[in-house]
């Protein structure tokens, strides 16, 4: 469906309309948008407005990805913001590269495998561990949207912190997705500490109404002094210095030091990138096991006419068999690269094949277990079981010039740690380690060490046919990101869906256990043949928040899963 321009924009503005549709209820049905030029597809239209708003004054999608970051910080900050971290995919259309930027959090330098033990070595429990600073790391999403700019912009940072500096004074609408998780996350001690329980819960302690009015003074000083002086008060000045104290909390307090914040670095990665069909689909490689996995399930598949089947239970069937195998693998060998020494054979073509005989079309498996790819080095891992929380934030850009960002950012659970510092929240990313360091006498390979960061999940994705940008994509979701991001890739490459039809598409998820059905969908009509073959089904909520940008024809067709609040718009 093509979107005419002049009715999405007047003076490159998202209509109020859209703005307004932030508080309406969930699940509003939507359309492909189609533009000609340049697009956002991002979790607010808050933010999707101050983004569309930079590439129309002639910024680059690395220009618009500060704006889009600061102002979800502000608006969604349940999910990201600069007390996290994040991973980007970044299209450079003029050199023809694809380049990949590690912005995850690092445990601090004085961590040690029995971080999350108790005196006689038992793991904490996981709640117990999240609340307080002890789960923080060091966050990472400023110095990675810096960094980027740095290479890649061409406006004035300043000016890029603008929109969200304005907009924290001013005040926003509270969304109902935002209220929503405030009262969701009482019951998980958001309001434990002061300065969370004054800024999200009124007097009388119930959370935050939707449509209620926000402003975040704090936050706003927080980011003039961050575009006045770049990042350097925050990890070397006087906002590094209260996040040591807010970290050192009297509750579950944690060990961040300055030297911690002092020492980050963003990391530029080499693309993990596997072929399917006539594409080359292609996303980050550890810490995160997004790339990895999804390149697993990807080439498993590839050897089934998925496209013949279509959605059916013939094909889930096999989908679900194959992240099983992927899941295992992810499980036993997938963590930080820079302290583990990881198979370089997680996608080796024969081994891959051994893999995919494992599959039989008739039965489901009851659970993989990881198998033994070529190795270097020799395979002493015992499997990790965390389970990563639901989270998380997902943009999509693509600007005038034919560059490209695909952006995943996260506090890790709703809200991180609970502990807020200068108007913004700080991350629970550390629970993402194995509490466990060792199972059977072998050691876990996502165990805490000192300066490693912890294993993710998120999956920034671009495809590419012929070696040109085909796709942009990615999802929050947990551990469930991969599966996520996996099955709309196969939606929009194998049944040739529209972009927006993929997006809603209703969700089968196996992380090498139970299968999960998205209740309220026509995922549920594939239960009784799915267990017919075997599959153990669970039926749950499974709330996405997919976010992405098609490039087909000279068009941008741009889509916002409808499960959250956010859309697409462009010029």
């Amino acid at each position: 469906m093509r979107i005419n321009k002049v009715l999405l924009f007047v003076a490159m503005s998202i209509p109020a309309a859209a703005i307004a549709d932030s508080t309406q209820p969930q699940q509003v049905p939507r359309a492909t948008v189609t533009t000609d030029t340049a697009m956002v597809s991002a979790a607010n239209p808050h933010a999707v407005q101050a983004g569309v708003n930079v590439l129309a004054a002639g910024g680059t999608a690395a220009d618009a990805a500060v704006a889009v970051q600061m102002m979800l910080n502000l608006v969604e900050p349940q999910s990201s913001g600069i007390g996290g971290g994040a991973f980007m995919l970044y299209w450079d259309a003029a050199e023809g590269k694809l380049s990949t930027f590690d912005g995850r959090e690092k445990a601090p330098a004085s961590a040690t495998p029995a971080y999350f033990q108790n005196t006689e070595g038992e793991p904490m429990k996981w709640w117990d561990a999240v609340v307080g600073g002890r789960s923080v790391g060091v966050p990472g999403t400023l110095k990675l949207i810096e960094h980027v700019h740095s290479k890649y912009g061409k406006q004035d940072w300043s000016e890029l912190l603008e929109p969200a500096i304005s907009k924290a004074r001013q005040g926003f609408k509270v969304s109902p997705r935002l209220s929503k998780s405030i009262e969701s996350a009482k019951e998980r001690k958001l309001d434990m500490f002061d300065s969370t329980r004054d800024y999200f819960f009124n007097e009388d302690g119930s959370a935050l109404a939707a449509g209620s009015y926000l402003t975040n003074d704090d936050f706003a000083r927080t980011l003039r002094n961050i575009a006045n002086n770049g990042s350097t008060p925050f990890y070397t000045g006087q906002i590094a210095e209260d996040i040591v104290a807010a970290v050192q909390t009297e509750i579950n307090p944690g060990e961040l030091t300055i030297d911690d914040l002092a020492n980050y670095d963003v990391i530029e990665r080499e693309p993990v990138c596997v072929p399917y069909r006539a594409y080359e689909v292609c996303g980050m490689g550890p810490p995160t096991s997004g790339g990895l996995t999804m390149g697993q399930i990807l080439t498993l598949l590839n050897n089934y006419d998925l496209a013949a089947m279509g959605p059916s239970a013939e094909a889930w069937h096999l989908y679900i068999e194959a992240a099983k195998l992927a899941y295992a693998d992810r499980g036993m060998y997938m963590a930080d690269s820079d302290f583990v020494s990881m198979p370089d054979g997680l996608l080796d073509k024969t081994y891959l094949a051994s893999r995919a005989a494992l599959i039989d079309p008739a039965i489901a498996m009851e659970k993989a277990e990881a198998g033994s790819p070529p190795s270097k080095d020799g395979l002493n891992f015992a499997p990790d079981l965390q389970i990563e929380r639901e989270g998380t934030s997902h943009f999509s850009i693509v600007d005038q010039f034919g560059n490209i960002i695909s952006m995943t950012t996260t506090i890790e659970t709703g809200f991180g740690s609970r502990v807020m510092t200068n108007g913004f929240l700080l991350n629970n990313e550390l629970t993402d380690f194995s509490f466990k360091d060792m199972k059977d006498g072998k050691p876990v390979a996502n165990r805490v060490e000192g300066g490693k960061r912890p294993r993710s999940s998120m999956s920034p994705t671009m495809v590419f046919k012929d070696g040109a940008p085909v796709l942009a994509i990615g999802s929050p979701g947990g551990s469930r990101i991969i599966n996520y991001v996996t099955q709309k890739v196969i939606a929009i490459l194998d049944w040739e869906m529209d972009l927006q039809a993929a997006l809603d598409l209703p969700h089968v998820v196996n992380r090498n256990g139970s299968t999960d059905l998205e209740a309220d969908t026509t995922a549920i009509d594939y239960q009784p043949a799915l267990e017919a073959l075997g599959h153990k089904i669970k039926v749950r909520g499974l709330n996405s928040g997919l976010h992405a940008i098609a490039i087909q024809n000279g068009e941008l067709h741009g889509a916002a899963d409808s499960r959250r609040e956010g859309i697409a718009a462009g010029f």
